[in-house]
């Protein structure tokens, strides 16, 4: 695990930051939705404990890239740009002992842990249930539920420590909440962080913390705007490009839109981590454009 700490002199708390003297952890933060939520949650006033593989996993060959060091370096410049304190770490959420080494450490350094969005996540999809390659789909467990709950473990004696008001926030997927053919693992593991998100509202909810889950669709990173997705949707195409298959994702929802900015589910995020849905636990949260009911 390799280490990209910094941290600035905190603010006093100003109006409008109701995460003001809090402690957030994201993984997955090195762009994308992760890099996302740090930045609305440092503009909330909240200190952000990063954390990010940045390196490449195999099942993706042929998919997308995932970040890399210098992108969750860039989430680190632009949170301390906002006036934000950020302890950084390069690190796999599959790995538990260096992950907690990682949450231990970003702790120590800003002081507390009160908010926890297990962001990571890695995606694939296209071949029937009996045709997904071992590796591909134990990658997927391993990323995807075995990560999230590595995150909470990790994260677990700090949050409980820094008692009622915590928030737990789980990014799960439209896949959540429907059984999308040709994307077997994927769908099995939003499923299955659904039920862990059960669970620990169960468990923490005497301690005042809330757990829940935010189930997005077709967001504008990587993840889905990369030609292997585009494909998917113009199979007539040999080199589809975005604007091929703008058309065809608009339709998954009622509202018609294409790609949902990250901005809108980092909304969802601030709001989970705040005062104001303090009663909010065991939640199923959609930011999808009303596509799980179409």
């Amino acid at each position: 695990m390799s280490d990209t700490t910094t941290t600035s002199t905190p603010q006093a708390a100003r109006a409008g930051q109701p995460l003001a003297g809090k402690v957030a952890l994201i993984t997955g933060a090195a762009r994308g939705q992760g890099r996302s939520h740090a930045l609305r949650l440092a503009r909330d006033g909240a200190a952000i404990v990063a954390v990010d593989l940045c390196e490449h996993i195999s099942s993706l060959d042929g998919f997308y890239d995932l970040a890399t060091p210098e992108d969750l370096a860039e989430t680190v410049r632009q949170v301390e740009a906002l006036g934000g304190r950020i302890h950084a770490a390069q690190v796999d959420v599959r790995d538990i002992d260096a992950l907690t080494a990682a949450v231990d450490a970003g702790v120590s350094q800003l002081g507390s842990l009160d908010i926890v969005v297990a962001n990571a996540g890695i995606f694939t999809f296209g071949e029937a249930t009996h045709e997904v390659a071992e590796d591909s789909w134990h990658q997927l467990m391993d990323v995807n539920v075995t990560g999230v709950w590595h995150t909470y473990k990790a994260a677990a004696p700090h949050l409980i420590a820094a008692g009622a008001g915590g928030s737990v926030i789980i990014i799960a997927s439209l896949a959540g909440f429907k059984g999308l053919a040709n994307v077997a693992a994927y769908t099995t593991t939003k499923h299955a962080i659904v039920g862990l998100m059960k669970v620990l509202a169960n468990e923490l909810g005497p301690h005042g913390i809330r757990v829940n889950t935010i189930h997005p669709n077709s967001i504008d990173t990587e993840m889905v705007k990369n030609s292997r997705t585009y494909r998917l949707f113009r199979p007539d195409l040999d080199e589809p490009r975005a604007e091929d298959a703008e058309a065809a994702f608009a339709g998954l929802n009622p509202m018609g839109k294409a790609w949902i900015e990250p901005e809108h589910v980092s909304n969802a995020v601030a709001w989970l981590a705040g005062p104001e849905s303090y009663y909010v636990s065991g939640g199923q949260i959609p930011v999808d454009g009303g596509a799980s009911i179409q």
